[in-house]
Order: structure tokens, then C-alpha cells, then sequence
């Protein structure tokens, strides 16, 4: 909010660069540790303004193909990651580890060459109270050649500030739990937070469930890669879901959770039988569609929700309220999955999937009740529809414009 979406991203890279450096040359566990816990600040930055900035350049017919592309990026550095794991899988040098961590300097320089090309924020700029810098970034993010009304777009940006001010949106983080932006931080919560508590770490421990199913060491790391690869079919598939299909983000997202449920009991059943090796490859597939319905749901759904639920002026620490929240509980299962997977403690194994297949189904339940559809509304439609209280699973049918016919016509 102080420096602005691009600059902001700019200090991230140079900050992941530097401690890639820290990673790399590593001379002790303490020092490889301190690497990781300080250059993941960056990352805290990168989940927050990434969403944020790529709502707020694009118009409403592509605000779900962008926000859901952050996800892409995700699966991206896990297919990259498994890959370089396999291949240096039998290496006993100090390579084995050093090789993964070199390969993160590539990504943040290509990110600060492309910044340098790269629009400001409108919405960010008005806010600011700079009205002609705010022109001059719609005219770089606009085609001349399709005439675009950039004074309608920018009164349109300049009408959703204003309604905001009206509705006393103010920018402090106690602002995100007061009046109706308490339901749309609760919203916005819940989207991301379901990514962990709903199954999302056994993608991150994929080798080793593999291996803890029964699989062979390196036919553990082939599932792990072919794991990741489903993921990148399946946010790629998200995107005509939305935009050719029509489906909404809460019809995507809660359809998606459904199905992961189900999957999640079935994984779990298929571990009750001990060394039956056709049991082990089926439910190691299952892991893999699993994830295949994940990437193509919930993973790249929840960054399209909570750029568009959360209000203009509070977007940014909405998100970061929410990262923060997620970023609790995958520490929590940072140390809990080890100790559920590993066969010299709890030994649950594909059991696990009891655990989360039971948590998946309260959040199912709790989306049914709880999460709107944003589909198609601008942000001026969402912060009256959210003003007004009026149900989630009335937001898709609510006609705001017959509404406002009717009131003329009482007039």
C-alpha cells in the first residue's frame, strides 16, 4: 500500500536473490535455516501482491484467468522441484542438495526484467490520488486499436473508491472484521485455509506418502512427477471451466471439494489392506487424480475468491490476513504429517486420507452455506451485494439493476 504493487515485487526478487545466495552457500544446518526462514518473508510478499496486482490490471471477463494463473505459478516450482529431485536422486555429493537450491535464481531475475514492462496499478494509483498516472497505466494496459473508454473505466475505478469511503472503508487490518467485512474476510479465510486442512500437504509429501504406501523409492519419485504434471493439466483446465463452460468460482470450488472427499475416504480405505500391491498402485493413481481435481478446483479457484470478495481498499491485508492463516496451519502440518506418515510413529499412511476426507467434508458443508458467487459482478455490484447482507447462494440470481429500475419507477 506504501510502495506500490510494482516496486514492492521489485525489493521481493532482490530479496529472494540474495538469500538464495545464503541457501546456496550454506555451511552449516543454523545457517541453510536461517536461509530459508528469511528468504521465505519474500514468498509471505509474493502470495499477497501477486492475486492483488493481477485483479486489479485486468477487466472483469479476465479476472478469473489471471488471478487463477497465481496457482499455475505454484504447481510450475513443484513440477520443477520433483523434476530436479529426481535427477539428482542417486547423486551422493553436495550437489544433491545445492542443485535445487541454484535453480531459484532463474525465476526472480525473469521477474524483474518483466516489472520493468509492467503497468502500476489503477486502482492502487487512485487510491493514491493519482488520477493522471492512473490514465497513463489503463492506456499501457488497454489495445488503442479497440477504442477503449478510458475515462468510463477510470470513473468506474474512481466510483468503487468512492463507494468504499462511503461505506467507510478505512485501510487498518481491524477494518478487514468490522461490519460486512467481517464475512468477506471470514470468506477469504476459509478459501485458502481449506487448501491445507483439506488435503493439500499430501501434494507436498507426495514421494514420501508414495514410499510410506509401499511404492519403490523410484517409483515413488516417477508418481511424484506425473503428480505434479497432473497438477499443470488441471489448472490449465480451470481456466475454460470459467471462461468457455460458465461455471462459476463457487460451483468449481465446491464441486471440486466434493469430489476430493469422496476421493480422500476411498485412498483411505485402500490402505486398510497390508501388502496388497494392486491396493497400493490404485490408491497411489487416486493421489494422483486427487490432485488432478485439486489443481483444477480449489488450488487455482482460491486466488480468483479472494481477489474479488475481499473490498478494493482493503484487498491487499485482507490477503494477508489470510496467508498469514494459512501459513499457521501449514506449519502445524509441517510437523504433524511427518509424524502420520512415518511408519516408525503413527504409521497412518494412506490413512490419512480418513483425516482429511473428514475434515474436507465440514468445509464442503460450510461452503455450501457460506461462499457467494462473484462471477461476472464488478466490484462496485459485490461491495452493495455484501452491504446489503444478501445470502451466498443468492448472489449468482440477485438483479441489482431490475432492483434499481424498480426503485426509479416508484420515484
Amino acid at each position: 500500500q506504501w510502495l506500490g504493487r510494482r516496486l514492492t515485487l521489485a525489493v521481493c526478487c532482490v530479496w529472494s536473490v540474495g538469500f538464495v545466495f545464503v541457501q546456496f552457500f550454506a555451511t552449516s544446518t543454523a545457517m541453510l535455516c536461517a536461509g530459508e526462514v528469511i528468504g521465505g518473508l519474500a514468498y509471505g510478499f509474493y502470495v499477497v501482491i501477486a492475486p492483488t496486482y493481477a485483479s486489479e490490471v485486468c477487466p472483469v471477463v479476465l479476472r478469473g484467468f489471471l488471478t487463477a494463473s497465481v496457482n499455475l505459478a505454484f504447481v510450475i516450482g513443484q513440477f520443477i522441484g520433483q523434476g530436479c529431485a529426481a535427477g539428482v536422486e542417486s547423486r551422493l555429493d553436495q550437489w544433491a542438495y545445492k542443485a535445487p537450491f541454484a535453480v531459484q535464481w532463474v525465476w526472480p531475475v525473469v521477474l524483474l526484467a518483466g516489472l520493468g514492462f509492467a503497468p502500476e496499478s489503477p486502482y492502487w494509483l487512485v487510491r493514491c490520488g493519482r488520477k493522471e498516472d492512473a490514465r497513463k497505466s489503463l492506456l499501457k494496459l488497454t489495445s488503442a486499436k479497440h477504442n477503449p473508454d478510458i475515462d468510463k473505466i477510470l470513473q468506474g475505478i474512481e466510483q468503487t473508491d468512492r463507494l468504499e469511503r462511503e461505506y467507510e472503508y478505512s485501510t487498518s487490518y481491524w477494518d478487514c472484521f468490522k461490519g460486512s467485512n467481517l464475512l468477506r474476510t471470514e470468506i477469504s479465510v476459509m478459501v485458502y485455509l481449506i487448501q491445507v486442512i483439506g488435503g493439500n500437504p499430501l501434494i507436498g509429501y507426495a514421494n514420501y506418502f508414495f514410499e510410506q504406501a509401499g511404492l519403490p523409492s523410484a517409483k515413488a519419485f516417477d508418481m511424484g512427477v506425473g503428480n505434479t504434471a497432473l497438477g499443470f493439466v488441471g489448472t490449465i483446465l480451470s481456466w475454460p471451466l470459467m471462461n468457455y463452460f460458465l461455471l462459476g468460482r463457487r460451483t468449481i470450488y465446491t464441486g471440486g471439494l466434493g469430489i476430493m472427499t469422496v476421493l480422500l475416504f476411498i485412498i483411505g480405505f485402500l490402505a486398510i489392506p497390508q501388502g496388497n500391491t494392486g491396493a497400493v498402485w490404485a490408491l497411489s493413481t487416486l493421489m494422483d487424480i486427487w490432485t488432478f481435481v485439486y489443481q483444477s478446483s480449489v488450488g487455482p479457484i482460491c486466488f480468483v475468491i479472494i481477489s474479488e470478495i475481499s473490498a478494493t481498499r482493503l484487498r491487499e491485508k485482507t490477503i494477508a490476513i489470510s496467508t498469514a492463516v494459512q501459513s499457521a496451519a501449514n506449519v502445524v502440518t509441517m510437523v504433524v504429517m511427518p509424524i502420520l506418515l512415518n511408519s516408525e510413529r503413527a504409521n497412518w499412511g494412506g490413512k490419512t486420507g480418513f483425516l482429511f476426507g473428514g475434515i474436507s467434508f465440514v468445509c464442503f458443508v460450510w461452503c455450501f452455506f457460506r461462499l457467494p458467487e462473484s462471477q461476472g459482478r464488478t466490484y462496485e455490484e459485490l461491495d452493495i451485494l455484501f452491504q446489503r447482507r444478501i445470502p451466498a447462494r443468492k448472489f449468482k440470481s440477485y438483479d441489482l439493476v431490475a432492483e434499481a429500475d424498480e426503485k426509479y419507477t416508484t420515484a
